[in-house]
């Protein structure tokens, strides 16, 4: 992915139960530092989603890399940027802080 320019992935989810299950996702970009400029667009993991008994899904994540990324000295050693996702069944009545608000 070059800075600058946006990039459509999809990650595969599958519900191996055989009951339906509603889940949320986290991600995680490695390294650390870079996640500062790694942008999601669109994602799967602003919303809940939902798997049926053994369905698998490619659930897409559009993106970009901001282009200061290029430009920070820190990053200058930085080839790869690795971003990941857990996903897991959303429990009823479960609130999650959103990050950064109190």
């Amino acid at each position: 992915v070059v800075p600058g320019e946006t990039a459509l992935a999809f990650y595969k989810a599958k519900n191996p139960t055989d009951k339906p299950i509603i889940g949320i996702s986290t991600y995680n970009v490695i390294p650390f530092e870079a996640g500062q400029y790694f942008n999601k667009i669109q994602c799967f993991c602003f919303e809940e989603q939902r798997l049926n008994p053994q369905e698998e899904v490619d659930m897409p994540v559009f993106f970009y890399i901001d282009p200061e990324f290029a430009e920070d000295p820190k990053m200058a050693n930085v080839n790869l940027i690795t971003l990941s996702y857990t996903f897991f069944e959303a429990k009823e009545g479960q609130k999650f802080p959103l990050p950064g608000y109190q």
